[in-house]
């Protein structure tokens, strides 16, 4: 047991750093984009660097239009940056001295919620505005199976709590 609340502790701080890096990519990504501030276009403007910051050294590429910028772009980064953060919060479940909790319960289901109802709806929309590749579909139902396997996980933890609190009421 002390094996597993090792591993999901490294986990755990792998994935709240992953988040953390998307979403401030994200949020600097943003800051260029509505100030110019660290930008260069090229190839006849179709492209645009986002650059370290204060150097004109190259950091991300994107293409110079909004529907890629929204959808290709945005998206993918605040998408994986939540993904990631409520990844580190499933992986904090399984360090907690008491597994069958409510707060627990509601980790795993934010979790496939999240999973199962956000990236579908996201690649039709953006399939409206963007080619949207075949690996993007696949990761599409990648996470939708994470999703159906965190909810029966937020099943079992269900009933291990109703369970817990029946074997509490006899003692």
């Amino acid at each position: 047991m002390n094996q597993n609340k090792i591993i999901s502790k490294i986990l755990y701080y792998i994935c709240r750093l992953l988040s953390a890096g998307y979403l401030v990519t994200a949020l600097y990504s943003v800051i260029c984009l509505v100030t110019g501030f660290g930008i260069t276009p090229y190839r006849q403007n179709m492209y645009l660097h986002i650059n370290i910051p204060f150097t004109e050294t190259p950091f991300l590429n994107i293409e110079n239009n909004y529907p890629y910028i929204i959808f290709s772009f945005m998206t993918v980064l605040i998408g994986y940056g939540v993904f990631f953060q409520l990844s580190a919060k499933v992986f904090r479940v399984f360090y907690q001295p008491k597994l069958f909790t409510k707060e627990n319960i509601s980790e795993l289901r934010q979790f496939y919620i999240y999973n199962i109802f956000f990236p579908l709806p996201l690649g039709i929309l953006a399939s409206c505005f963007v080619e949207v590749e075949s690996m993007v579909w696949a990761l599409i139902f990648i996470h939708f199976m994470l999703g159906i396997f965190c909810l029966f996980l937020a099943n079992i933890f269900s009933q291990g709590l109703h369970l817990q609190n029946e074997q509490d009421l006899f003692i």
